[in-house]
């Protein structure tokens, strides 16, 4: 008998079987057909595989899937709104902001970006840099992505959402 593993994903239930083993990423693109987590590195020191669980940022390809039983999964198609397709500040602000050339990173970054703006609405350029220091950029967009995080700080406050 196959175990299922169930959790909530970009905030619908959702059930899964044959899980054990896997990792978050893997079930994520492989059996649900989400790519916004990208493989990188496979060793958790990229971050483009980053999710937020339970609102905190994880590295979806070193943990494992059944740790996510009973949580809260939010990848970056889960960010804009569900009703609307409207894009989420963060998503919204790095698109005006260019804060992506390749797109890789981008992911990880927008993920990030969004944890750290959902617990600080204001944060300052030193607390951007440490929350997005396990995220890689080998573009060099460093400048344009730290302007899109600030951009976005800006639209959730315009928004009420700060």
């Amino acid at each position: 008998m196959r175990e299922e593993l169930r959790f909530t994903l970009n905030g619908k239930q959702v059930t899964c079987g044959g899980a054990a083993g896997l990792s978050l990423l893997d079930l994520l693109r492989e059996e649900l057909g989400l790519n916004g987590p990208k493989y990188g590195c496979g060793l958790a020191q990229c971050g483009a595989c980053t999710v937020l669980v339970d609102g905190a940022p994880a590295r979806s390809c070193i943990l494992r899937a059944e740790r996510v039983a009973g949580r809260s999964v939010t990848t970056l198609e889960g960010l804009a709104d569900p009703d609307t397709g409207a894009l989420s500040p963060t998503q919204q602000a790095f698109l005006e902001m260019e804060g992506a050339q390749c797109g890789y990173c981008l992911n990880g970054m927008v993920m990030s970006a969004t944890a750290l703006l959902r617990a600080n609405a204001d944060p300052t350029e030193a607390e951007i840099r440490s929350a997005l220091r396990h995220n890689l950029c080998r573009c060099g967009a460093h400048l344009e992505i730290i302007a899109s995080v600030r951009r976005a700080a800006e639209l959730m406050r315009e928004a009420g959402h700060a």
